[in-house]
């Protein structure tokens, strides 16, 4: 298996992990604990810069550099997006209901008036389905991964530029 294959498989397989553990433990279910759900950026990040750092060492140009992340963030993305539809879907199948409760929980914290929750609530439901959520989880991976590509490819042929050696000039007389 090539590098970046195995790269996009850590990467969707280490996202949907995460998210799976975020619904075993509840997590999503509390207002503050929700908020690491985000760690899936820190895990693509982590992952795709180990996965460029292997393709660069196989002299990869700038610009396949690129390619090669995007690559992997396609097949971590469609992992995500399977994993996403599997845990809304089939093991959680409360979940955007449990999701809405906990919404409607935090703005009347906040002081909203009942027809602005309700409002709210009902803007956001289209969006808080099983397939827009897997969606937004692939169309995240890839952007991010694009964005990540861009960055880290530069970074790292800087340094393997920087790392190595020039050849030797042939000195004045």
């Amino acid at each position: 298996m090539n590098s970046t294959m195995k790269a996009g498989l850590v990467l969707g397989l280490s996202v949907t992990v995460w998210t799976f553990l975020m619904g075993v433990t509840g997590w999503y279910r509390d207002p503050v604990l929700l908020n690491l759900f985000w760690v899936v950026i820190v895990i693509q990040i982590g992952v795709l810069i180990w996965g460029l750092k292997i393709t660069s060492n196989e002299g990869k140009s700038y610009w396949s550099q690129v390619g090669a992340g995007t690559m992997m963030s396609l097949v971590g993305g469609v992992i995500i997006f399977l994993g996403s539809i599997l845990l809304t879907s089939v093991v959680f199948p409360n979940h955007f209901a449990e999701l809405r409760a906990l919404g409607e929980e935090m703005m009347r914290a906040e002081g909203k008036a009942a027809t602005e929750i309700k409002a709210i609530l009902d803007s956001q439901a289209p969006m808080q389905t099983t397939f827009m959520q897997a969606l937004f989880g692939f169309i995240g991976t890839m952007v991010t991964g694009f964005v990540v590509s861009l960055i880290a490819g530069a970074s790292l042929k800087k340094k393997d530029t920087a790392s190595t050696p020039s050849a030797p000039t042939a000195e004045q007389p």
